[in-house]
């Protein structure tokens, strides 16, 4: 019996990227003998809707098209389920494909994956009805996400850098409240991230050393420290070199809450709600062709 999989694109992922290589995924994926149902929504909501169709009528897998964002919704139709993921990287950041060494510029070669059927199991974070797979951030980076998004020009990457430079002028440490695990604690910090990956934004390596398998999730903080010295620190995420800072500490824990007033998180890049947030991993839940 010919393998089911669900084709799902988002057509503007890395400027038209995903649209460009959709008909090639498709034409390879439907040259390996499966039975592709090519899928499309008009919107992301209308898109989880899809997915969630198909994989609710069993289909074998979900092979999703575009960056981050696109794998968010996916994770979110599949974990749990007996379908597993399919990642055709097309956006800009991509770190789940890193995660699971799939290639990133060539769709093609990323749709031989999936052909494959080579597989991996993952945990997945689960907070508030929701699944994401890579970081939650809660802090310095998740009010210039906001305020990115609050602006019209310019376009891509310059947005964020331009967003960075106006939140450090005005920025101040936060006021959080933690449980870990049970454990209270009160801190003032610059932000706070939670990993169930190592890292987001395009190789930024926050929650460096976080596992994909352990059943637990990455609580890293970062304790005040100047603007001068944030800007010195940044180029270290790339790297995962930050560990060693003094105002870094990492947490590793099953659940933790996050809270702090006025605060919107972002995960997977998408933004996902308002502190307070529960966190919790779900260990294995999650399968990608890798």
């Amino acid at each position: 019996m010919p393998r089911s999989i669900a084709l799902l694109t988002n057509p503007t992922a890395g400027k038209g990227r995903g649209a460009k290589a959709r008909a090639a995924v498709r034409e390879r994926l439907a040259a390996s003998g499966a039975e592709v149902q090519d899928l499309q929504g008009r919107d992301g909501d209308e898109a989880l809707e899809l997915a969630r169709q198909a994989v609710d009528g069993g289909v074998e897998a979900l092979v999703v098209i575009g960056g981050d964002g696109m794998v968010h919704l996916g994770v979110n139709a599949v974990a749990g389920s007996r379908t597993t993921l399919g990642i055709i990287p097309a956006g800009t950041g991509n770190d789940v494909a890193r995660y699971f060494g799939i290639p990133r510029k060539d769709p093609v070669a990323a749709a031989d994956v999936v052909v494959a059927g080579r597989t991996r199991q993952s945990d997945v974070a689960h907070s508030a009805g929701k699944y994401f797979t890579t970081v939650l951030s809660a802090g310095f980076d998740a009010i210039v996400n906001e305020r990115a998004n609050e602006m019209t020009w310019p376009k891509g990457q310059m947005r964020y850098n331009l967003a960075t430079v106006a939140e450090l002028r005005t920025f101040t440490p936060l006021q959080y409240t933690l449980d870990l695990d049970g454990a209270t604690r009160r801190i003032e910090a610059m932000l706070v991230a939670v990993g169930n990956g190592p890292s987001f934004g395009g190789g930024l390596r926050i929650t460096e050393g976080a596992s994909l398998d352990d059943g637990l999730l990455d609580v890293v903080i970062i304790k005040p420290m100047g603007r001068l010295e944030l800007v010195k620190t940044y180029p270290k995420l790339f790297k995962g070199t930050h560990t060693t800072h003094p105002q870094y500490e990492r947490h590793r824990v099953r659940k933790v809450t996050v809270a702090s007033a006025g605060i919107t998180a972002y995960a997977d890049g998408e933004r996902f709600g308002p502190l307070p947030l529960t966190v919790e991993c779900v260990p294995g839940a999650l399968t990608v062709y890798a």
